[in-house]
């Protein structure tokens, strides 16, 4: 059900304000473009600036939007497990597919912690939960081993893997199960992530190039590697741009060249500097998008 080419949606704001209607717009944009599904209100959705409100508005808004065409993993992530639990409840209300769960941050949980949160996470709800494993930005890395342990639980399904690691995919695959889905946070990295059993990826860079990421996944997902290397040679300038600064200004920026959104960000982050704006430009253009 959750595999090949996944936006982590942005959030569109306008005078600081959510922007429903223009999101509205990029789902059928992004469905009409062959994205497999949509990951609204993650890191890339701005999601800790956003409201419990908003939050909710902006599941409920992507869910009704994508009418069961594609599915909906809705970010559910939280350093704090009751709300987390809200936020997953909430998703189910609206009809999300699965929640998307990350590692708490911050709080530095131990392994032990991690399985207590995610199985409360789990018993709230009758969601699939994808965790989001992204030390980088969490600090806390949660092991092959414990994610295994996790796995035991009906509802834990997969994991989105930002580590970078790509020998956590065969190591995932040992202690989780060959059917467990592995999912790539990382854009540069998805296509070594897919030949080492992943199935998809949850994607900035699909946000702006959402049919060559598309078919991109669809390359790997056939093992056709050599066309899938052509479609890496064409993005991979883009994803160094998009992440030169927080990927989804860049992205931001990246959608406002193309007509689909504006630039705006909520503090603390801001726009693009000069010379990064360049450099995707430079890099959308190598990508044959403008």
């Amino acid at each position: 059900m959750f595999k090949g080419s996944i936006p982590a949606l942005v959030t569109p704001f306008t005078n600081g304000e959510l922007d429903l209607e223009t999101l509205k717009k990029l789902v059928e944009w992004h469905t009409g473009e062959g994205s497999n599904g949509f990951v609204p209100v993650g890191t890339t959705g701005e999601s800790p600036t956003l409201t419990h409100e908003e939050h909710d508005a902006v599941v409920d808004t992507v869910v009704r939007a994508a009418a069961g065409r594609v599915p909906v993993i809705a970010g559910a992530g939280s350093n704090n497990t009751l709300e987390s639990m809200r936020l997953a409840q909430a998703a189910e209300k609206s009809g999300a597919d699965a929640a998307l769960v990350v590692t708490p941050y911050y709080n530095k949980p131990t392994q032990r912690g991690l399985v207590a949160h995610f199985t409360a996470i789990h018993d709230c709800c009758n969601l699939p939960i994808i965790i989001y494993n992204i030390p980088g930005r969490s600090i806390v890395d949660m092991s092959p081993q414990t994610m295994g342990e996790l796995a035991k639980l009906p509802r834990i399904t997969g994991v989105k893997d930002a580590t970078g690691d790509l020998s956590r995919v065969p190591q995932q695959r040992i202690t989780c199960g060959t059917d467990f889905v592995q999912l790539s946070g990382e854009d540069a990295t998805a296509l070594g992530f897919n030949a080492h059993g992943g199935v998809g990826c949850i994607s900035v860079t699909a946000n702006v190039a959402p049919k060559l990421c598309a078919e991109f996944q669809a390359a790997t997902l056939a093992g056709d590697y050599a066309l899938a290397l052509e479609y890496q040679d064409k993005l991979m300038p883009l994803h160094m741009a998009i992440f030169a600064e927080p990927g989804l200004v860049g992205a931001k920026y990246a959608m406002s060249k193309l007509g689909l959104c504006n630039e705006e960000v909520r503090l603390p982050l801001v726009g693009l500097s000069d010379g990064v704006k360049a450099q995707v430009d430079a890099a959308m253009s190598h990508a044959s998008l403008v």
